[in-house]
């Protein structure tokens, strides 16, 4: 017996899917299959997921030369306490919960931005 999955998917997603799997040929139909086989295969989905690493590699010269930079800094007297540090990172916690309250949380950079800007006209 075979069941039938049905998806939802933008017009356009589905429209350059189908040309992909044609160009390389199969179809739509049994690329999912061969996706939902794969899956069952390697218990998991058969591509790696993860979130963006919002961190760059450095090389090890690259952190040496971060870490003299940082010296200097100190040695200039450009650098914030670790209480002043905290309790500005209270505050950014506190605005996230109260922007979370009010449903403002998912704003962009740039509205945030822009909003800032229109208070200090």
């Amino acid at each position: 017996m075979a069941s039938t999955i049905q998806v939802r998917v933008d017009d356009d997603l589905k429209k350059k899917s189908d040309a992909l799997f044609k160009d390389l040929g199969t179809d739509t139909t049994t690329a999912i299959r061969m996706f939902l086989t794969r899956a069952l295969a390697v218990n998991g989905f058969p591509f790696e997921i993860k979130k963006a690493n919002p961190y760059e590699a450095l090389t090890e010269q690259e952190i040496l030369e971060k870490l003299k930079k940082s010296r200097e800094h100190a040695a200039q007297g450009m650098y914030k306490e670790a209480a002043e540090v905290s309790r500005g990172l209270s505050a950014m916690k506190e605005a996230s919960r109260i922007a979370a309250e009010n449903g403002i949380s998912e704003m962009t950079l740039d509205e945030i931005n822009k909003e800032i800007s229109a208070v200090r006209r």
